[in-house]
């Protein structure tokens, strides 16, 4: 991971580090092979920065784990999803700018 504000979600940690979380979640569903997911790691490093003690911020690696991914319906990435109080709030498909990205997670601060 490229920041030690990211953490990594897993098949095996995303009911625990997600979806139990008493803070909202921000989840990039990516892939090593991702042009587009590789591009939005500064967004998202950034966004884990400045929301650090709000909001905890992570990545989840499809390849490495499909039952979450299939789970969850993931059919195109970079999938982002807010989760908060161990539901599903917020979702963008596709790249995003940081301004765009800080408004879906202060809808569900707020």
């Amino acid at each position: 991971m490229a920041s030690s504000l990211i953490h990594e979600f897993t098949d095996a940690n995303f009911a625990s580090e997600v979806l139990q979380s008493s803070t909202p979640v921000l989840v990039d569903f990516w892939a090593p092979w991702c042009g587009p997911c590789r591009a939005l790691t500064p967004t998202i490093d950034a966004i884990a920065a400045e929301y650090q003690g709000r909001v905890k911020v992570g990545k989840l690696n499809i390849d490495d784990n499909m039952e979450q991914a299939a789970a969850l319906g993931i059919r195109s990435i970079p999938t982002l999803m807010v989760f908060k109080g161990g539901s599903l709030k917020k979702q963008h498909v596709g790249l995003i700018q940081k301004p765009e990205l800080a408004k879906l997670l202060d809808a569900e601060l707020g």
